[in-house]
């Protein structure tokens, strides 16, 4: 598509259809929809790679196109990003994920991820063809990411900015279920001072009313529902039941 900004995601010499399938739904997820396949392996199409896009994502590879060459599949790309783990002696700029897609956004023409085959990744003549260097800050004692994990990867830092606003816990719980209010809390706090005293928990009578204050702030932080009261007066009428 002509005005379509969004990043073209190019697999030199992939090796696996599961993978290549795999890709193709971290792209979707994040709303990236251009593949580009320089030789893959096994051939394309890929029976394995349309099971494991499983539903949507298989639009992803139905649009797929092959090329033979890296050099070919960079058609009307502007700017291109290559994915390495390993140092290399080329000089060029490196960046994290989050800066290249920030190189990406601001970019006016078309910009690539080249991702490389999973047994060895890109070699050097790849990377030669690419204006810049990204590399995933990760554990050096382990750097290696699967094909399917780095894609995911600059698909989240690309689409982050357009994701929508995920709500906290406490505002899901909000709208499954009504929270208690402070009075509820208040009775909540007094059954279980009322059952303590009787089993002689605030002891002794000089740390009694210390103990009492810890234990009404500790139920003024808890963030309940009225759900929750009622199950936490249960347990404890069935704990002191005679």
């Amino acid at each position: 598509m002509e005005n379509d900004r969004r990043p073209v995601i190019i697999l030199v010499r992939p090796q696996m259809g599961e993978n290549i399938g795999a890709a193709a739904r971290a792209m979707l997820n994040f709303g990236l929809a251009e593949m580009r396949l320089v030789a893959p392996r096994d051939g394309w199409p890929n029976p394995k790679a349309v099971a494991m896009a499983s539903g949507a994502a298989g639009r992803v590879l139905d649009r797929a196109r092959v090329y033979p060459t890296l050099a070919e599949a960079m058609e009307g790309v502007e700017f291109a990003f290559a994915t390495t783990a390993r140092g290399r002696e080329l000089s060029k700029p490196v960046h994290t994920p989050q800066s290249a897609m920030e190189t990406a956004r601001a970019s006016q023409g078309r910009v690539a991820i080249i991702f490389g085959p999973e047994r060895a990744g890109l070699e050097n003549e790849d990377v030669a063809r690419a204006n810049a260097i990204v590399t995933v800050p990760v554990n050096p004692d382990f750097p290696s990411l699967n094909l399917a994990q780095a894609v995911l990867l600059m698909g989240y830092e690309w689409g982050r900015d357009d994701l929508p606003p995920e709500p906290s816990p406490h505002a899901r719980r909000e709208r499954a279920e009504i929270l208690a209010d402070r009075i509820e809390i208040e009775r909540l706090g007094d059954h279980y001072e009322e059952k303590l005293a009787e089993a002689g928990f605030f002891f002794p009578e000089t740390k009694a009313a210390n103990m009492r204050m810890n234990l009404r702030n500790m139920w003024a932080r808890l963030v309940l529902t009225r759900g929750d009261v009622r199950i936490l007066h249960g347990i404890l009428r069935q704990l002191t039941r005679r």
